[in-house]
Order: structure tokens, then sequence, then C-alpha cells
């Protein structure tokens, strides 16, 4: 991959921050994901919802320019992957998951540990920081309700505390993409709560200019995201304005089960319909 998108090709407000056409994966000679269309604008925080093994993850590795497609043209803040260094495109790309956070060591400090991601590095010794670098660290985390934990040892904070300090360091290179890969998994109801409040004024900030998240569970969902894209089998349902996909209708078919949506608050929940 040879090229470089220029600052202001990546950041114009006159383009999606996504634009995916004919994306189609295949493994081992199977599909399992696509083919599929999907744009993403500027200002749009978007849900991927769907089973297992529907193809959520495999679609946020394509959109984090990690995972090479078999066919189709995925265009990333105004770049097409295979004709740019996707190294420095994804110095504009935010990604938190578990597979990210189970790589920070366990007696390094949240701080570090955020401001590390400033390089894309894991370890502080790698590259020179700075002292501004450090405070910009400090902000997001206590932007994320993390300053009182900032100094501990990461390995000491609870499974909430883990997951916002990754999402803290997602946001520390200031990224016009910010992906989350089931930010909510495995976390109690306290700390899911807290975490999609979290995630809720992220949502409402101007930056990112663009969010997308994935999850198994609507009730995860925040309140405020607009857009969802709903899968199943690796082909989507149905995408759109959250208001209008995220239906009965909608989710019984991707889930194969007689499902019931309410809405409430701003926020969605569902179950299966007796």
């Amino acid at each position: 991959m040879t090229g470089r998108a220029s600052g202001s090709e990546a950041r114009s407000t006159d383009r999606p921050i996504v634009e995916v056409h004919d994306l189609l994966v295949r493994r081992a000679g199977r599909p399992i994901l696509g083919p599929l269309d999907l744009v993403i604008r500027p200002g749009e925080r978007w849900v991927i919802v769907g089973a297992n093994g529907s193809g959520k993850t495999t679609l946020l590795s394509v959109l984090g320019l990690t995972l090479w497609p078999t066919a189709g043209t995925v265009d990333v803040l105004g770049a097409r992957f295979g004709r740019v260094d996707a190294r420095k495109l994804r110095e504009q790309i935010g990604l938190a998951s578990s597979a990210v956070e189970i790589t920070m060591r366990s007696d390094l400090t949240p701080v570090d540990l955020v401001m590390t991601a400033r390089h894309a590095a894991t370890e502080p010794w790698w590259h020179e920081f700075t002292d501004a670098d450090r405070a910009s660290a400090r902000s997001l985390l206590e932007r994320l309700g993390l300053g009182r934990v900032a100094d501990h040892p990461f390995g000491t904070l609870s499974a909430g505390e883990r997951r916002r300090t990754s999402i803290a360091r997602a946001l520390m290179p200031n990224p016009d993409l910010l992906l989350l890969d089931e930010p909510a998994a495995s976390l109690d109801l306290g700390a899911r709560e807290t975490l999609l409040h979290d995630l809720a004024r992220l949502g409402a900030a101007a930056r990112p200019a663009a969010i997308v998240l994935v999850t198994h569970h609507v009730e995860e969902i925040p309140a405020g995201f607009s857009n969802v894209l709903v899968l199943r089998a690796g082909q989507s349902v149905a995408a759109g304005p959250l208001a209008e996909v995220l239906t009965d209708e909608v989710l019984s078919r991707a889930f194969e089960l007689p499902i019931e949506v309410s809405h409430h608050d701003g926020r969605a929940w569902a179950r299966m319909r007796r």
C-alpha cells in the first residue's frame, strides 16, 4: 500500500467518514460478511447489532483498516483502503476492544497507558512524551470519571474502570473515527450504566466526527446514538435511523426469534415476546 492521504483530504467535512460498497469478506471460501453497502457521515453515531457470528467484529476490523476485504471498496476518512498507507490513516482512527485491552500491561498506570496512544505505542519508553501529552491523558481520564485511579496500577482497576481506560486511550490521538467493540461486555449493571452515561456524553460532543459501536444487546446502546445497522449471517437486515430500524420486525428477523422492542428515555430494550 503506497501513498498518503493529506490532512485536508482525510478531514474534509464534505465527504462521508466511511463509504463501503459491495464489501465482501470470505474465509475458507465461505462468505462471512457481505455483500454490504454502508455510508457513515460526519456527526453520525452508528451501532452494529446482531447475533454471534453475524459479522459485526469483522466489519469493525475492515473499518479499522486491519482486515483486507475479499472484494469491494472501502473508503475511510476520504482515503481508499489499499491506495494509502493504512498505518498513517489508522492514526486518525481510535479503537477500543477487549483485544486491545489485554495488551495493556497491568503494572502501568492509566495515565501511562493513555499517554502512549499518542504514538500508537503500548510502552512509555518507546517514544518521548511531553508534559502536554501527560496532561491530555489525565484530562481524558478525568472526563471518563477515572481521575481518582489515574495513577493506580491498571491491574488493580475494576472491569468498568479498565474498559473506560481503553476508551480514553482510543480518544488520545483525537481521532476522526472512533470504533468501539462491545464496550459494555462483561460489565455489571452499575459499571454498564456508568459507561453508557459516559458514551452518551461522548456521542453528543463534536468529536470524534463519527462513532461506530458494536453490541449484541440493544440495551447497551447509549442514548443519543443516531443510526443502526442490523446484521444476520453477514447480511444487512436493515440500516438507517435508529428509531426507524430498531423494531420488533427487524430484530425478530435478525435473531430468528419473536422479539419485542420498547423505547424509554432515549434507550431501547428488547425481550422475547411471550
